[in-house]
């Protein structure tokens, strides 16, 4: 992207010195959900209003038609509306069986709402350490963490980029057990030309305004090929009914506000323009902080095409350089400062400092740099170039 470096030059003068010496402060937030929302409120607007009119607050056709568009997204036979991605990964789990002692693997560097999902459903959390390149859980490391307590596997799409999926399915397969992807960063992101969703037996979403498809407010999904599945996760959203007041099963309110289905129909139409927007970004950011020996850019596989939820470098001293970008105007975020099985939550499972050496460096180290859509080419460089001028000041100290 050549044509990028000449904008970067023009605006901003060429490395770390030109930049240094215009001392220049630009106002980026880390993400910017006024001016996506702000630009679709003339068709969001009417749909909420319809649903205020019409009392359409709970199912109905909104809800129905975005379960059948977020499916036909995700190259899956069916798709479950939910209340948010914590309710799709814990109902998911239920519907696939798990009970109390059933173990659970997944890894330390997620959201909490991961591993809240396994106890709440019963289950044991056990975590393996991740790959130091993608932060993705270590297939290496898999198998001798599998007991005869062992039923499912949740490999999290870590940052938008989906985890090895076909050695995990094949693991899974020799052992029998079931495997959930935690896609809930992965809107869009692909595997080996496959969509995230459609890789496991299940797949769980969040729709979190901040996601890269967000609704105004908590929703979440679960997507599946497997009939009996959904029907178990339709039942389990909706206090185990099959129809209104007879109850199978005991269930939960984990029902998708029609509303929200109504704005995330609108939002899922951007969605496949937003993710290329991010990629874009993600490239531009790579060409300029590549450069740079003392700052890690995001590895991909060539089998991956990452939907750069967040974009996450790796680099020394991150304190100092977060204080310092903020100073410029530029927000940055922490995905994730202390692994799971070092938080107070956890304690119970008895872990220390170490067992899970990557996953612990990583956190220590990373940094998540502004990622949206809305991010212009000259932002992006603005925080590339103030990254770089922090980092080699503090190198040459």
């Amino acid at each position: 992207m050549p044509w990028r470096g000449l904008q970067l030059n023009k605006h901003f003068g060429s490395g770390s010195a030109g930049l240094g010496a215009s001392n220049i402060v630009m106002n980026i937030p880390f993400l910017d959900l006024k001016s996506q929302n702000a630009a679709l409120l003339p068709e969001i607007e009417p749909v909420i209003k319809e649903a205020i009119l019409n009392a359409a607050f709970i199912g109905g056709e909104n809800v129905s038609s975005f379960e059948e568009e977020f499916a036909a997204f995700c190259d899956t036979k069916f798709c479950v509306g939910v209340g948010s991605g914590t309710d799709a990964l814990r109902l998911a789990l239920l519907a696939c069986g798990i009970k109390s002692g059933d173990e659970v693997i997944t890894v330390p560097n997620t959201f909490v709402a991961t591993t809240e999902a396994i106890s709440q459903a019963g289950g044991r959390v056990v975590f393996v350490d991740v790959e130091p390149n993608t932060y993705n859980i270590d297939i290496e490391r898999m198998e001798e963490k599998i007991t005869g307590r062992t039923k499912a596997i949740i490999p999290v799409h870590l940052y938008g980029q989906c985890a090895d999926m076909d050695p995990i399915m094949e693991l899974a397969r020799k052992y029998d057990l079931f495997v959930l992807e935690d896609a809930c960063q992965a809107h869009g992101a692909l595997y080996k030309g496959r969509k995230a969703g459609s890789l496991g037996d299940i797949g769980a979403f969040s729709f979190y305004p901040g996601k890269n498809l967000g609704a105004c407010g908590e929703a979440g999904a679960v997507t599946t090929d497997d009939p009996d599945i959904a029907e178990k996760i339709r039942m389990l959203r909706d206090h185990g009914q099959s129809k209104k007041y007879y109850h199978e099963i005991e269930g939960y309110n984990g029902r998708l506000d029609a509303i929200q289905a109504a704005i995330l129909r609108i939002k899922l139409k951007k969605l496949p323009d937003w993710v290329n927007k991010r990629r874009t970004n993600a490239a531009l950011y790579n060409e300029l902080l590549n450069e740079c020996q003392a700052i890690v850019i995001p590895y991909e596989h060539d089998w991956s095409a990452s939907a750069f939820h967040l974009y996450v470098v790796r680099l020394k001293g991150r304190e100092i350089i977060q204080k310092k970008l903020l100073e410029k105007g530029i927000s940055t975020g922490l995905h994730y400062p202390v692994p799971l099985h070092l938080q107070t939550a956890y304690k119970f499972l008895d872990h220390q400092k170490g067992d899970f050496p990557v996953a612990e460096t990583a956190s220590d180290e990373i940094l998540s740099l502004p990622m949206y859509p809305e991010l212009t080419a000259k932002q992006v460089s603005f925080v590339a170039e103030s990254v770089k001028d922090i980092v080699t000041a503090q190198v040459h100290v």
